[in-house]
């Protein structure tokens, strides 16, 4: 089936990223309202991460895309704080370092990009994820940084870079 590859999301990979994305979501019993479910973005990410400071990764074994993770900046807060966004792993790749792989290439982009910290919103059933983010140095933290819109997510994490 081929060796994994993590790479910048391609406009071709457009339907199978959003597909993923919902899929994922509505598996993990996420809301549809609230959260990046209804975000318009999901539908093109390759524009949505065309932009300064935005980098949207996949993580692809054949012609399967089996995960994917961007950083950008964080809306609504100082410049120097990225955002960890929309990283998600489709359930038969999980526990193989998909994730971590997808969230290194992201943290090198917002180092490359100059931000000195890096932001994230998630659920609290999402404990795995939850555990992987202390691992690679994300702290909780109390209060919502920044302006994401996504009300229905009330974990917050933040790591320095």
């Amino acid at each position: 089936m081929g060796e994994l590859i993590i790479r910048k999301i391609h406009q071709k990979d457009n339907a199978k990223v959003a597909s993923l994305i919902r899929a994922i979501l509505l598996d993990m019993g996420v809301p549809k309202v609230g959260t990046a479910y209804e975000d318009t973005a999901l539908d093109n990410m390759y524009l949505e991460y065309d932009k300064e400071k935005s980098s949207y990764f996949v993580a692809e074994k054949g012609e399967e895309i089996l995960g994917c993770a961007g950083i950008a900046p964080l809306q609504g807060a100082a410049e120097s704080i990225s955002e960890l966004q929309k990283m998600y792993v489709a359930q038969e790749a999980r526990g193989q370092g998909v994730a971590q792989k997808l969230m290194e290439a992201c943290i090198a982009a917002a180092k490359y990009f100059g931000f000195e910290s890096c932001n994230l919103e998630t659920i609290p059933n999402m404990t795995a994820a939850h555990r992987l983010y202390a691992k690679n140095d994300f702290h909780f933290i109390e209060e919502r940084m920044g302006d994401t819109g996504h009300y229905s997510s009330p974990v917050f994490m933040l790591k320095k870079l």
